[in-house]
């Protein structure tokens, strides 16, 4: 039986594969439906959509005008006034980020017939100090309720002044609860040598390089196997890196969904190296402790003392100290890889994400 009997939209900038199944199953909780209403990247950002697209949400195509771009960018979406009166969405859930320009008006055309919008972000960094904090406080001002992905976004958007009530925390995930047991791994590694993992498209952001050149930096008798999973535009470049630094690192190239399994099962530690990448739940889910390079917060919940590492983003020398630390104890790698299973099972999964949005939404109707 639907949790939500409203109709509902969404506005997103695009939409990215990842989200595709959190959509799906929100539009499954949705008696009235779900339709989410995005447009195209730019090209230079690379972003991967869902081939097969939406299944049970409803696909609404804007039409995004980049303006500007890194600190100055924004967002214009044309057809966004036509698609509101022809979904009429009882609660409207929009990413809380003032470089979408195009979002107050929504907000107001909601607001103007008595429906409620929930605002969807990542917190409010620095306290929300200054000229630029103080914009940034009123534009929340706006929204009915917020959700963010991280115990950091919601303790920033409260001091903010933000109703604690009002505001949801939705853990970022793109795996279901896992079902199936934590994949067997013995306390040794095998004779081969520890296997170091990284699924994700090949950006400079993700900083596979120093992913690479960490791994050479190791003594030799101590040097694990690196399987990298993923395409991009600079495979050529790590690829060549590879050979000059670290020649014994295997490039795999892209896999998607059930192909991914026998890597993440029979892998001895995960590593992100860069920003991005919601890989590492995915990881979690096989029982793999992580390494992750610290961003804006948001992976602090997921990355924690006893299932993994969080490193200073790009410094080669604390990325090689954790790295030799951690194949130097396979029973500890598996004592926290274990705890990353239950931290998916248990807390930051797809269905907790869902049932996050559903007491969202669930606020505004008791309105």
């Amino acid at each position: 039986m639907s949790q939500i009997a409203a109709r509902v939209g969404v506005i997103q900038r695009v939409l990215p594969a990842y989200r595709a199944a959190f959509f799906d199953a929100l539009a499954a909780e949705c008696a009235g439906g779900l339709s989410v209403f995005a447009g195209q990247p730019r090209p230079e950002e690379m972003i991967e959509e869902q081939p097969a697209g939406l299944r049970t949400a409803v696909r609404a195509e804007a039409e995004n005008h980049h303006w500007f771009s890194g600190g100055a960018y924004l967002c214009w979406q044309g057809g966004l006034m036509r698609w509101l009166k022809e979904w009429q969405p009882q609660v409207l859930i929009v990413e809380a980020n003032p470089r979408y320009v195009r979002t107050p008006s929504a907000v107001r055309w909601m607001h103007r017939r008595g429906r409620g919008v929930i605002g969807w972000g990542l917190g409010l960094p620095h306290g929300g100090k200054g000229p630029a904090g103080w914009l940034r406080r009123r534009f929340l001002t706006q929204f009915d309720a917020l959700v963010t992905y991280s115990q950091q976004g919601l303790r920033e958007y409260r001091a903010a002044g933000f109703p604690a009530g009002k505001v949801f925390l939705a853990p970022n995930a793109v795996a279901a609860r896992p079902t199936l047991p934590i994949p067997p791994r013995l306390t040794t590694f095998e004779e081969a040598g520890p296997a170091v993992l990284f699924v994700g498209r090949l950006q400079a952001r993700k900083r596979v390089d120093l992913l690479l050149r960490a791994c050479a930096a190791l003594p030799a008798g101590e040097q694990p196997r690196l399987w990298v999973v993923g395409d991009g535009p600079e495979r050529p470049a790590l690829e060549a890196l590879a050979q000059s630094v670290y020649p014994q690192a295997q490039f795999f190239g892209a896999r998607h969904g059930d192909e991914l399994a026998p890597f993440f099962d029979t892998a001895d530690v995960f590593v992100l190296p860069g920003t991005g990448g919601l890989a590492v739940q995915q990881a979690m889910s096989h029982g793999l402790p992580v390494m992750v390079a610290e961003a804006d917060g948001t992976q602090a919940d997921l990355v924690r003392p006893e299932n993994g590492w969080a490193l200073p983003p790009g410094d080669l020398q604390a990325l090689t100290q954790t790295l030799r630390q951690a194949l130097a104890d396979p029973t500890a790698l598996r004592r926290m890889g274990a705890a990353s299973y239950r931290i998916v099972r248990e807390e930051i999964n797809l269905e907790n994400m869902v049932a996050a949005f559903v007491r969202a939404v669930g606020s505004l109707q008791e309105k």
